[in-house]
């Protein structure tokens, strides 16, 4: 699919969700659960309609759950290896499955999620799915003998290349003992802090959990609840060993092979510095023998530890990724919003970047790790303690992030709408996040979804208007300036030192369609309290790259602001006035304009 990618992340447990009671610590009689059928024709018609090109279905792998599908085959797990009643969607319990809880009939889980990737791709969607390539539930095991990682291993050897696991084997006879945390006491579940499978016992060794704790009493901060996985690389000493070809990477291999017979087109990787370039470029290589178009986005954060095996974002561009995260420039504008200076910002998108990385950063607002927008300013603390405090700052702050490159933009569901991320859910508590721990219903949301009519029906008009402004911005995405042009901050040319009327509040870069006569400028008001005006210029430099530099009379426009869409001719300039004298820009409080210029 040529052009600029828009993700959208639809998580299965809640996407379809419209009655659920939202009590604390829910089960899914109480609480209910969005199902593969959920995701019916009017809401991938509405997923088009908003511009989306790609599907991540977040959480659609089977998962430790605390719900009882015996029935099916599939007991409850053990409670001291699951957080939250539902279940981590991050602790997959089988690789080759898909979870029973998003399935009108259980037993037909994996016949129903065929059938929405059928519908997905009759409207022109790709299909993104999880792989945790880092870790696996505490208590995973596969019907599929080429997923059913452990099988074989040496557990008398803390790390061996062909192991799937580490060991802690020195001293033997260890049992692991697992935390408790203290804010979720799920009713009517013992719980012991002891686990079966890692008592001590023979073949029972306990294993390092999938954040690297290398102990057998991980704390309750830990992913305790996870194991990690072993290609080759020892985290204990920093050193890697792959020759020959550790067994994790040919049975990762048989999991992407296995979801792309299926139809999915593509793969959304969970931490992926914590996985060897190496191994990606294997692994990456080998989904494109099968499929050249297969579509690889990473999770990963840059700086890390000395012991991770991936360093950079180049690396892992090299090894194949179509797009990485691009997590400094969210928490560099967070703090912007917070009332930092933009200029760390204005850093990273100018000067922060490996040529040609830009077109490899996948820029966002939100994600299931993030809280969300509308959850309350925090101004100490990191950027991950606060939200934005208001919906409408995607207004202010979208554009920038998702016009600012040729990189694909990712939307996490209810974003749209202005979805909050407020209540005690259960594991995850009340911390301004969707829960991916618990069965829980998006309330704005539920109101868009409108008895599965997706249509918005028990919306407000702001919600409905938020979601209008985010289709007319996605559309925009689509403009070649953006999907395939160049990067032009401006920041440098309008600063109060400028020249008059230059205003320090407005924030503004350019892009470009080299030689072609054309711009898109963004401009965004930081000022936290009113509209502010300012004259922005366009440096020579710039005009000359784009083309411009020779018309006599450039027209310019206004495509979009705070409301969405527009069609309002500013007037015609000459290069030298728009250098001297600059645009007459007015931009709402909490709001962004983007011009059309040529």
């Amino acid at each position: 699919m040529a052009g600029k990618k828009v993700v959208y992340q639809l998580v299965v447990r809640y996407f379809g969700n419209t009655g659920g009671a939202n009590a604390f610590d829910g089960d899914l009689a109480t609480n209910g659960c969005g199902k593969f059928a959920d995701v019916n024709e009017a809401a991938v018609a509405a997923l088009v309609e908003l511009g989306v090109t790609h599907v991540w279905l977040t959480g659609a792998l089977r998962q430790a759950t605390l719900t009882d599908y015996s029935t099916a085959g599939l007991p409850a797990d053990p409670p001291e290896v699951v957080k939250g009643r539902a279940g981590s969607c991050y602790a997959v319990r089988d690789y080759c499955d898909v979870c029973p809880d998003y399935a009108v009939d259980p037993a037909q889980r994996m016949a129903e999620f065929e059938a929405l990737v059928g519908r997905l791709h009759v409207a022109g969607l790709k299909i993104i799915l999880d792989l945790v390539p880092n870790h696996v539930s505490r208590n995973y095991s596969s019907a599929n003998s080429a997923c059913d990682f452990g099988a074989g291993d040496d557990q008398t050897r803390f790390f061996d290349p062909q192991n799937n696991f580490f060991y802690l084997a020195n001293p033997p006879g260890q049992e692991l003992t697992l935390p408790f945390p203290e804010r979720w006491r799920p009713r009517g579940v013992a719980f012991t802090g002891s686990f079966a499978r890692e008592d001590g016992g023979p073949g029972r060794v306990p294993r390092a959990t999938g954040d690297n704790v290398a102990v057998p009493w991980p704390g309750q901060t830990s992913w305790y609840e996870t194991v990690k996985l072993n290609y080759g690389w020892d985290f204990t000493r920093g050193t890697g060993s792959y020759a020959p070809r550790p067994r994790t990477w040919t049975m990762i291999d048989a999991v992407l092979a296995f979801w792309q017979a299926k139809g999915v087109d593509g793969f959304r990787c969970d931490f992926v510095h914590y996985v060897p370039a190496e191994a990606w470029a294997y692994l990456i290589g080998q989904a494109r023998q099968r499929r050249p178009d297969a579509f690889f986005v990473g999770e990963a954060y840059f700086p890390n530890e000395w012991n991770d095996p991936v360093r950079s974002r180049t690396a892992l561009i090299q090894a194949g990724f179509d797009a990485v995260y691009h997590a400094t420039s969210y928490e560099e504008l967070k703090n912007a919003y917070r009332g930092e200076s933009l200029d760390a910002y204005d850093h990273e998108m100018l000067w922060g970047l490996a040529d040609g990385d830009r077109v490899h950063l996948l820029e966002y607002l939100e994600n299931h790790d993030e809280r969300r927008i509308p959850s309350p300013i925090v101004s100490d603390g990191g950027p991950g303690d606060s939200g934005f405090g208001s919906a409408d700052a995607g207004r202010q702050l979208a554009p920038l992030q998702f016009l600012s490159g040729p990189g694909p933009v990712l939307i996490f569901n209810g974003q749209e709408v202005g979805e909050r991320g407020e209540g005690a859910t259960g594991f995850k508590g009340d911390n301004g996040r969707t829960t991916i721990f618990d069965y829980w219903r998006m309330p704005q949301f539920s109101l868009w979804v409108n008895d599965h009519r997706y249509d918005g029906g028990g919306l407000d008009p702001a919600a409905r208007s938020l979601r209008s402004f985010y289709r007319d911005l996605l559309a925009l995405c689509a403009d070649p300036c953006v999907a395939e042009g160049g990067y032009w901050g401006l920041r440098y040319a309008n600063r109060p030192w400028s020249g008059p009327g230059c205003s320090d509040w407005l924030y503004a870069f350019a892009r470009y369609a080299p030689g072609e006569g054309r711009a898109l400028v963004v401009v965004a008001n930081f000022r936290p309290d009113a509209p502010e005006t300012g004259q922005l210029r366009l440096p020579p430099d710039f005009l000359q790259a784009a083309g411009l530099d020779a018309a006599s009379a450039i027209p310019i426009s206004l495509v979009l602001d705070a409301t969405g869409k527009r069609a309002d001719p500013v007037g015609r300039f000459t290069p030298q006035e728009l250098e001297l004298n600059g645009l007459q820009a007015t931009v709402a409080r909490q709001a962004c304009n983007v011009y059309r210029i040529g």
